[in-house]
């Protein structure tokens, strides 16, 4: 888990991840709250509702760099992250 976590807030991964939210929380928010922000209507639950829509690719950009970078480092090595050796062919 600690080292999960190292990765996951690694400048490159945060910076990747905030501007995928940032680009397809916009889209989402758009699309699924356009008519309420056209009306004004910005309760707290929809603005609760636009956070999680933006903290959504967020958390898929940041599981899939984690998940890449962790699978580079054990085909690199050659072994998985539990010790045992990979056979390639």
């Amino acid at each position: 888990m600690k080292d999960w976590l190292h990765l996951a807030f690694q400048r490159s991964v945060v910076k990747r991840a905030l501007t995928y939210a940032v680009v397809v929380g916009a889209i989402l928010i758009t699309i699924n709250h356009g008519d309420a922000l056209l009306k004004g209507e910005l309760t707290r639950d929809r603005w609760f509702k636009m956070a999680l829509t933006i903290l959504v690719p967020y958390t898929v950009s940041t599981l899939s760099s984690v998940g890449a970078m962790r699978e580079k480092r054990t085909t690199d090595n050659g072994t998985t992250d539990n010790g045992t050796t990979i056979r390639n062919g």
